[in-house]
């Protein structure tokens, strides 16, 4: 299979890639993450530790590793709509928090909208532009606030 796009020609702006370093405790970073992404203006109806699944099932021996599935539900809407449905593939908006060191944890997002629009999954017009402008101020708001 060849990819319709070449991934060592993207910018991490390409795909709204946001990232920073939080020195605190793992939970402690989960419950700032969580707090500051909801009065940002996202929900988190999803969110689930993959490494504890994974130390579980299959013995990863995986250092702690936290998934956050942030949701705007006007913009989720939008994205719906504007897709034909095809975005709610990819929903939620994922932010993750990963501990790189005990009292150092990594935050990392990258935009969905953006991924989408990239691959043809969500037209390359202006509603989707707005969409895409939107849901990035409201993720410079929160990284703002980490």
């Amino acid at each position: 299979m060849t990819l319709p796009i070449d991934p060592t020609q993207l910018d991490p702006d390409d795909i709204g890639a946001k990232q920073t370093t939080l020195e605190m405790a793992h939970e402690e970073a989960i419950e700032h993450v969580r707090e500051v992404f909801t009065d940002a203006g996202f929900g988190v109806p999803v969110e689930f530790s993959p490494s504890e699944l994974l130390n579980e099932k299959v013995d990863a021996d995986r250092d702690p590793y936290y998934v956050l599935g942030a949701c705007n539900p006007a913009v989720a809407d939008r994205a719906l709509e504007a897709s034909d449905g095809k975005l709610g593939a990819l929903f939620p908006c994922n932010v993750v928090v990963w501990e790189e060191a005990p009292g150092r944890q990594r935050v990392y997002h990258v935009s969905i909208m953006r991924i989408a629009r990239l691959v043809g999954v969500a037209p390359d017009d202006e509603e989707m532009a707005d969409i895409v402008a939107e849901t990035g101020d409201l993720v410079d708001a929160a990284f703002e606030e980490l």
